[in-house]
């Protein structure tokens, strides 16, 4: 796995491969027929936090140079966070996740997260890598507004 900080060229490929994921992952969140992927409101914000300073965004990339994954985080908190459908089950989410920890500045003693209360497999995942639910609650900006539970984690 090559991870790296994501450019512009990058970010029509990554809507793609974050629609994918997302459509089979979260279809009992966001049903494709009364909510389908909203791609170009993610398409820019995916461009937004690319000119923002304070946003870092990485992907991980495949030997042909295929994104496989990305990661984004902004001071203390992890953004965004996904793999290919395709690499389910083969570990990259777990190296994916220790690459993207180890960028976090120097000094921080805890950083956060919200995953949907409802989709429990990236709750699993979250927990297994030593992340624990906070107890906090808000609602996603986009319909049908799913419940999202804060997690953190402590670090070194």
């Amino acid at each position: 796995m090559d991870f790296r900080p994501a450019t512009e060229p990058d970010l029509v490929e990554l809507v793609c491969m974050q629609e994918a994921a997302a459509v089979v992952a979260l279809a009992h969140i966001f049903p494709q027929d009364t909510h389908p992927f909203p791609r170009e409101a993610i398409l820019e914000r995916w461009r937004a936090e690319l000119r923002d300073p304070a946003v870092a965004v990485y992907v991980s990339t495949d030997l042909a140079d295929r994104i496989t994954g990305f990661a984004a985080r902004r001071h203390d908190e992890l953004l965004h966070f996904g793999t290919a459908v395709t690499t389910w089950g083969t570990g990259l989410a777990g190296v994916l996740h220790d690459a993207l920890v180890a960028t976090y500045p120097p000094g921080l003693s805890r950083i956060w997260l919200r995953v949907f209360e409802e989709n429990h497999r990236a709750r699993r995942f979250w927990e297994k890598h030593g992340w624990k639910s906070t107890g906090r609650t808000s609602r996603s900006p986009f319909a049908p507004h799913p419940v999202l539970v804060d997690y953190e984690r402590h670090l070194p």
